[in-house]
C-alpha cells in the first residue's frame, strides 16, 4: 500500500484488498466484531492521510478501479482514479468533471465536493453524481440515488465519505472530449501584476473559461506566477481570451491549444507525483483578490523556504454558484476563490515547510470566509469544519446518525 504523502505513518493493523461488494461488505463486518476502526483507500492521494486509522482496517478498493461508460453516465469503480476515468470518457467522445491531478480517487475527489477546470460550465465533481452503490457499517449493500436512500444521495454529494464504503460512482457526462487549455507561465517579478489583473477579470469570465492561477517552483526551483485556462466554448473566442490573459504580463511560455482533456491531468500529475515527498497543506476561502489579500500572497510565497512549495487559487463561478445550497451537501455556493497553501519537502526538517504554509494561513484569516473546502480540511481545523457546510451542517448530522451511529467510517472531518 502506498500513499500519496510519504509523511503520513498511521500503521493500520490490517489491509484488506476487495475486488468485489461483497469482499467489501465480508471486510467491513469483521472489522465490526473486531471493534476496529474502518478507513478505506481509494486513490491514497488525501494529504492528511485518512485513508488509514491506527490500528485499523484499511478496506483497499484499488482492485475495483474498472470504469465503464453507458450513454452519457460513466460507472466508476471506488478504487478508480481521475485519470481512468477520463481516459474511459474521453476514448467515448465525452468528459467527466474531475479535478486537476490524475491520480486523485475519483470517489473520494467527488464525494467531497471535487474543485475542476468545469468549475463555471458544470459545477463541482459531486454536482455529476448521478448514483452510488454503498455498502453500509452492517455491511449491506444499498443504492442511493434521487430515488433510493435520497437522504444519503444528498449526503454523499459534498458530505465525503462518511456513511459508507462507495463501490461504485455513476457520474453524468458531458458531450466533448477536447477543451482550449493548458499553461501560461510569468516571471515571480511580475506576480502582483498578474494576480491584480486577475481580481479586475475573475467577475466578468464566462461560465466556459476557467483559470486556476497559482506560484509553483519549476524543477530548477525557479518561482513562477502560473495561470492554467480552460475554455469548453467556441474557439475563437476562446482564443482571444486566451490573448487577455497572455496580456496579464510578459510569459515566459505560453503553451495552450486544443487538447484531449485527459492531457492536463497527465501534465499536473507530473508536478504533484507521489515521488516520496512529505506534503503539508492549509486551505482558505476568499471573496476575491483584494489587494490586501495579493499582497499576503506575494509576501507569503516570496518567503517559501524551498523551490517545493507551491499556491493555487480555484475560481468557483458559474454552473457552480447556481446550485441551491440545500440542494446537495455542499454548503458553500458563493463565488469564491479557493485557496490551497501546499508545502512540500524531500529528506530535510519538515518543520519550516508546515510552519510556511501556517503563518501564510494563520495571515489571511481574517481576509477569508468562514469555512473551507471539506477535502483539505484536517481534524484540527475545527473553526473552520464548524463553518464548512454552512445551512447543511444539521441535516449532514441526522444522516451521520441514520446511516453510521458508530462513527464506523472516519472520512473529511464533519462538525
Amino acid at each position: 500500500m502506498r500513499l500519496w504523502n510519504a509523511a503520513i505513518s498511521t500503521r493500520p493493523a490490517q489491509i484488506v484488498r476487495c475486488g468485489t461488494n461483497e469482499q467489501v461488505s465480508e471486510a467491513v463486518r469483521n472489522a465490526r466484531r473486531e471493534e476496529r476502526p474502518v478507513s478505506v483507500l481509494g486513490g491514497g492521494h488525501d494529504w492528511a492521510g485518512r485513508a488509514v486509522r491506527e490500528g485499523g482496517v484499511v478496506i483497499d478498493l484499488s482492485p475495483m478501479n474498472r470504469v465503464a461508460v453507458s450513454g452519457d453516465v460513466a460507472l466508476a469503480g471506488g478504487g478508480a482514479t481521475s485519470l481512468d476515468v477520463m481516459e474511459a470518457s474521453v476514448t467515448a467522445g465525452q468528459t467527466v468533471v474531475a479535478g486537476s491531478v490524475g491520480s486523485v480517487g475519483m470517489a473520494g475527489l467527488a464525494l467531497g465536493g471535487g474543485y475542476g477546470p468545469q468549475l463555471g460550465s458544470a459545477g463541482l465533481a459531486s454536482d455529476m453524481i448521478v448514483g452510488a452503490d454503498v455498502v453500509l457499517a452492517d455491511g449491506s449493500l444499498v443504492v442511493a440515488d434521487a430515488e433510493h436512500e435520497p437522504d444519503l444521495f444528498w449526503a454523499l454529494r459534498g458530505g465525503g465519505g462518511n456513511f459508507g464504503v462507495v463501490t461504485e460512482l455513476r457520474l453524468r457526462l458531458r458531450p466533448f472530449a477536447t477543451a482550449l487549455a493548458g499553461s501560461i507561465l510569468f516571471p515571480w517579478s511580475q506576480a502582483e501584476d498578474v494576480l491584480n489583473a486577475w481580481a479586475q477579470t475573475a467577475p466578468s469570465v464566462p461560465d466556459e473559461l476557467s483559470v486556476h492561477v497559482g506560484g509553483v517552483g519549476l524543477p530548477d526551483g525557479t518561482r513562477v506566477i502560473a495561470a492554467n485556462p480552460t475554455w469548453v466554448g467556441e474557439a475563437a473566442e476562446g482564443a482571444a481570451w486566451v490573448r487577455r490573459i497572455e496580456g496579464w504580463g510578459v510569459p515566459l511560455v505560453s503553451q495552450v491549444a486544443r487538447l484531449p482533456l485527459t492531457e492536463p491531468l497527465r501534465a499536473t500529475e507530473q508536478m504533484f507525483a507521489a515521488d516520496g515527498r512529505g506534503w503539508y497543506l492549509r486551505n482558505r476561502n476568499l471573496p476575491g483578490l483584494t489587494p490586501d489579500i495579493v499582497g499576503a500572497l506575494v509576501e507569503a510565497f516570496s518567503a517559501a523556504p524551498s523551490g517545493h512549495e507551491a499556491f493555487g487559487l480555484h475560481h468557483f463561478h458559474g454552473q457552480a454558484t447556481r446550485v441551491a445550497p440545500e440542494a446537495t451537501a455542499f454548503g458553500e455556493r458563493r463565488p469564491h476563490l479557493m485557496l490551497e497553501l501546499i508545502a512540500a519537502w524531500r529528506d530535510e526538517d519538515p518543520a519550516p515547510h508546515r510552519q510556511w504554509a501556517a503563518e501564510a494561513w494563520s495571515a489571511l484569516e481574517p481576509l477569508a470566509l468562514p469555512g473551507g473546502y471539506p477535502n483539505i480540511l484536517a481534524a484540527d481545523d475545527t473553526a473552520q469544519i464548524a463553518a464548512a457546510w454552512g445551512p447543511n451542517t444539521q441535516r449532514l448530522r441526522q444522516v451521520k446518525q441514520a446511516y453510521d451511529p458508530e462513527d464506523s467510517f472516519a472520512g473529511i472531518p464533519l462538525p
